[in-house]
């Protein structure tokens, strides 16, 4: 078995590098940082869907259903709320300022202070998501592949991080925008092979599974208890306000629609790849339900991340093992080739200016580049490595929950900048912005023993309402 999951990495890693071959031949560091404004809408709307999910919902949207039934679907629908706002206000703005790095908007609104802190939360947030999504993966990997031939966890890391370096070397959002195409077909492939697999070992079709998780315990949507995490409003709110920061003020997700070569493409990429979405994680939904039907009624005690890998590997057919293994195998590199090209990138222009340094060539330009994608490389290895000593049971929930503390800054700087005319001290920017996560911090950890409430996705959007009128208090009319 061991050996059959193997020869498959091999073989979809190989084709990696057969696209990564041809669309990376004559790229230069425009071809690096925009794709040379030339990718097509389509493209990198169905790419996107890999890159959104990742390998932490693959593997824990599933193992969520014991706890959240399908209330995380109005999460969804408020993710979809989000990504018209991105669509119809956000990325006019990038496009009519021609950025590459979306935070120099921030500079060009507020000063130069202002910019680098909200490309600093960028790479704090992008550095953690993207390293904990690739760790639930490679865990798996690790305690059903690699670790039954004696391959230390640390060889793992750094091999997976080695190939993702090798196909984004050059290429950059060039390259990556074909090659999430692939994972994406190979992911969606994986969920819906399992869906049908997980059926048929309970001898039922299609309709007979669907009919049987309709009228299970888990067919639950609308919480109202204003007290719970579940509470409907909490989930639409901070679906929306997920999506507005991690995909509408995250480079990564920016960098791939900026690719495309005028914002009449790019609004079709994000409107299509939004539709798509619903309709995609409801599916993950049913799966779960699915596998916790089929856990009960075969004893099976593996819940939360656990699950899927537990019945795919050990219960079902090996043919659902393998499937399984390059379903997550295709969730693992989305997760960090678009990640440590955004990163590269915003420290590159953010930090160092690269893309208009006068007195660099264009070789010495690329060599710079080179240097700082290994960096982060490397980056990435050390804190999946902390994570390896840190596991949590639903590594979802430790996504949202970094997510709602980092990407705060990002929401309250950019709401500032669009709603109004003030203008914040710049100088005091940065103390604003740490001050707003720092308090939603405590908030989460002690909200529940002091008020009787406990936050959800709603405390992303506390921390930008903090962050604004923290700015506001530091401003003056421009």
């Amino acid at each position: 078995m061991e050996k059959v999951i193997f020869l498959a990495f091999v073989l979809y890693t190989l084709m990696l590098f057969v696209i990564t071959y041809f669309t990376a031949r004559k790229a230069n560091n425009q071809s690096f940082f925009s794709g040379n404004k030339r990718s097509p809408w389509f493209v990198v709307a169905y790419g996107m869907i890999g890159a959104s999910l990742s390998g932490v919902t693959f593997m824990s949207v599933p193992g969520w259903v014991d706890a959240r039934a399908f209330s995380y679907m109005l999460t969804v629908f408020g993710y979809f709320i989000g990504y018209m706002v991105v669509a119809l206000v956000l990325m006019p703005t990038y496009y009519k300022l021609n950025l590459t790095s979306i935070y120099k908007y921030l500079e060009t609104r507020f000063g130069f202070f202002s910019h680098k802190t909200g490309s600093f939360f960028f790479i704090l947030s992008r550095t953690l998501g993207a390293s904990l999504r690739m760790f639930i993966v490679i865990s798996v990997l690790q305690n059903f592949v690699f670790g039954e031939w004696g391959i230390p966890f640390e060889l793992t890391v750094s091999m997976f991080l080695l190939l993702i370096l090798l196909f984004t070397f050059k290429g950059g959002i060039k390259t990556i925008v074909w090659t999430d195409t692939l994972q994406t077909t190979f992911m969606l492939a994986a969920l819906v092979m399992c869906f049908i697999m997980v059926g048929k070992a309970m001898n039922l079709n299609i309709g007979g599974l669907v009919s049987t998780i309709w009228e299970s315990d888990y067919n639950h949507f609308i919480y109202t208890d204003p007290s719970s995490r579940l509470c409907w409003w909490k989930q639409i709110l901070g679906g929306m306000f997920i999506t507005i920061s991690m995909t509408g003020l995250d480079q990564e997700m920016m960098q791939k629609n900026l690719s495309c070569k005028n914002i009449k493409s790019a609004k079709k990429n994000m409107i299509s790849f939004a539709g798509i979405l619903i309709f995609v994680n409801f599916l993950f939904l049913l799966l779960g339900a699915a596998l916790y039907i089929y856990a009960s009624k075969n004893g099976i005690e593996a819940k939360g991340d656990a699950l899927f890998p537990t019945i795919a590997i050990f219960h079902l057919s090996p043919i659902a093992g393998v499937v399984f293994i390059i379903g997550l195998i295709s969730a693992l590199y989305p997760s960090a080739d678009g990640a440590l090209t955004s990163l590269t990138t915003a420290f590159s222009i953010d930090f160092l200016n690269l893309e208009h340094r006068k007195d660099f060539s264009e070789k010495k330009k690329e060599k710079v580049r080179h240097l700082i994608h290994l960096s982060f490389a490397l980056l990435f290895v050390g804190v999946i490595l902390f994570y390896n000593y840190h596991q949590n049971k639903h590594l979802i929930d430790i996504l949202f929950q970094v997510a709602s503390i980092t990407y705060g800054p990002l929401l309250g700087l950019f709401a500032f900048g669009l709603l109004t005319k003030l203008k914040p001290n710049d100088k005091f920017v940065p103390l604003i912005c740490i001050l707003a996560p720092s308090i939603c911090f405590i908030l989460n950890l002690y909200s529940n023993k002091w008020f009787g409430y406990s936050f959800d996705f709603e405390l992303l959007l506390l921390n930008g309402l903090l962050t604004f009128i923290g700015l506001l208090s530091i401003s003056k009319k421009n």
